[in-house]
């Protein structure tokens, strides 16, 4: 008679399940308990005056993260840039080439690209307040949140002057008539035409105004072709073919024969300086300037 093996038991898959989660949450408390006896050092050596032990400020400050990218595409060329591009694709009648993925990643290079000297001038004029006396000993621990106001203030000034030199007085003296009806007797003596509720809105109806003019010019010759294709093939009796279909290499090849990306990236970089799309003038910016002036 064979010899028969008493096997072990083998415990339910619920049991097991809940024995792997015990062992980790337990392997994870002796792990996090040094990390929670280090913070609160921290915490006694930062003392009560750190931003660490004000939790309302870390969560508004967490909160105020999560709306950067939106802030960031409303104060910088990206709006502008992405719509050039959108239109270009759709005028040379490729529906999704380039990727959209490539087209956003080309509109954020070229916006940082453009946007380089803004951050510059506030790296150096947060960089030369934070040498005065008032910043002396500064840590990024133990800074108050009055010291952080201060530098977003002496921050937003070289930003807040790219957005008023870009935003057509025409679109701000608009949006400073609308708040001024909008707003109380008694907060109407602080509005300005510079506040960041005027020139924001005015910023960004500003590009995409010029960035649908910019769209118009280049629209036109692949519009041409479209039509000449189109007439040549009901002249040879070929209705059924599509126009678009048969028109598509013609303009690649018309985009391609002229360098479109180097006009395209030399034109979004010209509007920037002075206001002129290849030879169509813009709202004037020289005139808003020596009006601000």
């Amino acid at each position: 008679m064979a010899a028969t093996h008493k096997r072990r038991p083998m415990l339910p898959h619920t049991d097991r399940f809940c024995s792997r989660w015990a062992v980790f949450l337990t392997a994870l408390f002796f792990w996090a308990l040094p990390a929670v006896a280090h913070a609160q050092k921290v915490g006694d050596v930062l003392g009560k005056e750190s931003v660490s032990n004000r939790p309302i400020i870390l969560m508004l400050a967490l909160a105020g993260l999560t709306m950067v990218p939106f802030v960031l595409i409303m104060v910088t060329s990206f709006v502008k840039i992405a719509v050039v591009l959108s239109v270009v694709r759709q005028a040379i009648g490729t529906q999704q080439i380039p990727p959209t993925q490539v087209l956003t990643g080309l509109a954020t290079v070229l916006t940082v690209y453009i946007m380089m000297p803004v951050g510059l001038d506030i790296y150096h004029d947060v960089r030369e307040k934070m040498i005065t006396p008032s910043f002396k000993n500064f840590n990024v621990e133990t800074f108050k949140s009055a010291q952080m106001l201060e530098l977003v203030g002496v921050g937003q000034e070289p930003l807040r002057t790219f957005l008023i030199h870009h935003a057509h007085l025409k679109d701000r003296d608009m949006f400073f008539k609308l708040a001024w009806k909008m707003r109380k007797p008694r907060d109407r003596a602080m509005l300005t035409d510079q506040d960041w509720s005027i020139i924001v809105p005015s910023f960004v109806i500003s590009e995409l105004k010029e960035s649908f003019q910019i769209g118009f010019i280049l629209f036109v010759p692949f519009l041409v072709v479209d039509m000449v294709v189109s007439n040549i093939l009901m002249a040879l009796g070929m209705q059924m073919l599509s126009p678009t279909t048969i028109s598509l290499p013609f303009k690649i090849l018309l985009f391609v024969l002229v360098d479109g990306w180097y006009l395209i990236t030399k034109t979004n970089n010209n509007t920037v300086d002075s206001g002129i799309i290849t030879g169509f003038i813009c709202p004037s910016k020289r005139a808003m300037c020596k009006n601000d002036s």
